[in-house]
């Protein structure tokens, strides 16, 4: 289950699409284009790993909304926080996710992916896929995406039933009824320190990002949180 979840990037990080571009070809392409990556001798060096980190990150950056998800993942407690905060939200939750998943990738062996099918409804639609493993065992992944501008990009991901962001959500929404959103913010940076052995992040004030602007908290175009 663990490892399955871990898929998400492999399956979906990949080169955004155009309007006529289907969802599913979205999806397609970018594994391939990660798997690219993944199993380029040149990048498998352990000198240049950080290199394959940063072009497996550029790819992800592309497609997942990271500020969606971000917005998805705080919920109700993301109206309460200023842009300031909410900014330096999505920054330290996308470092995270990244650095959490990312050393997992490495186990990819060749598990056979099945894409299923897809229902647009819209702006959003959902991509419908199995793992299927060298034992016969299938793992189904649904790929939630929404349009943004031109393109569609990915907010969330379901492995067998089980949202991602929701999972993230009911986490992060019992830290701070129980605590607080500061002591949220401490157990996230405290987890990106211990994957990545670097100073946590946000040690120093992080400025909003310029392309981090406000997410209104109840966009029309926006469906129910999942």
């Amino acid at each position: 289950m663990q490892k399955a979840l871990a898929m998400w990037i492999l399956l979906a990080a990949g080169g955004g699409g155009q309007p006529e571009v289907s969802p599913t070809q979205v999806v397609q392409q970018a594994t391939e284009h990660v798997l690219q990556v993944l199993q380029d001798a040149e990048l498998a060096a352990p000198a240049v790993q950080e290199r394959r980190r940063v072009e497996v990150q550029r790819i992800a950056d592309r497609l997942f909304d990271f500020p969606e998800m971000a917005r998805r993942a705080l919920a109700v407690h993301w109206r309460d926080r200023t842009p300031q905060e909410q900014g330096e939200f999505v920054v330290v939750f996308k470092q995270l996710l990244a650095r959490a998943y990312l050393g997992k990738l490495e186990n990819y062996s060749g598990e056979q992916i099945v894409y299923v099918g897809e229902t647009v409804d819209g702006d959003f639609a959902t991509v419908r896929s199995k793992i299927v493993t060298s034992r016969g065992a299938e793992i189904p992944v649904d790929y939630r995406l929404h349009l943004v501008g031109a393109r569609w990009a990915v907010y969330d991901v379901a492995v067998q039933g089980v949202s991602f962001v929701a999972n993230y959500r009911s986490q992060f929404d019992k830290v701070i009824r129980t605590s607080s959103y500061p002591s949220l913010m401490r157990e996230l940076r405290a987890k990106y320190a211990q994957a990545t052995g670097r100073a946590t992040v946000g040690a120093t004030p992080i400025p909003a990002a310029p392309a981090l602007t406000p997410i209104p908290t109840a966009a029309p175009a926006t469906k129910p949180e999942e």
